[in-house]
């Protein structure tokens, strides 16, 4: 039989054997990401914002390449470890200025910890950032994903000297 909290409520005890998984918090987390996208199409009727037919494949890219760049430093930035900290803790230093942090606490606090700590999961966040961005104000959003691209690209960049300078030093 599930655990079940005093207001018999599953909490999530019984979903997975390696303990509780927090589905009270995941469920908080969905209601609040579905009020947020929510809001913006509320937002973008009241200012007669007029959805595009299309979205051109540039742009596909471009909010692609941001949408990735921005959850990378969500998730594994070392200097957006205060956000992470009160639902995370360190488990590693990684490459390349990244880190590794673990999920930490109960019920919503460990809910948020595996948003924070995971770019798969943050990268739906930070895509309808950017594209509420797009459909408010799309130049901004292009000039955004620009500067999230460049840095994407910049970061392909480092790798690929670094790699450059082992084989040529042997």
């Amino acid at each position: 039989m599930a655990a079940e909290e005093p207001t018999g409520r599953n909490t999530g005890q019984d979903y997975d054997e390696r303990g509780a998984v927090p589905l009270l918090g995941y469920a908080a987390i969905a209601g609040t990401y579905t009020a947020a996208c929510g809001a913006l199409v509320v937002l973008a009727r009241r200012r007669g914002v007029v959805l595009p037919e299309r979205v051109p494949p540039w742009d596909v890219a471009l909010l692609g390449v941001a949408t990735y760049k921005t959850a990378r430093l969500l998730t594994k930035d070392k200097i957006t470890s205060f956000l992470r900290a009160p639902f995370s803790r360190r488990s590693q230093d990684t490459t390349a200025g990244e880190v590794a942090d673990e999920p930490r606490g109960r019920g919503l606090r460990l809910a948020m910890g595996d948003l924070v700590t995971c770019p798969f999961c943050a990268a739906s966040w930070t895509a309808t950032g950017l594209l509420g961005t797009y459909v408010l104000a799309p130049r901004a959003a292009r000039l955004i994903g620009a500067g999230f691209g460049a840095m994407a690209v910049a970061d392909w960049m480092q790798y690929a000297w670094a790699w450059t300078q082992r084989n040529a030093e042997g």
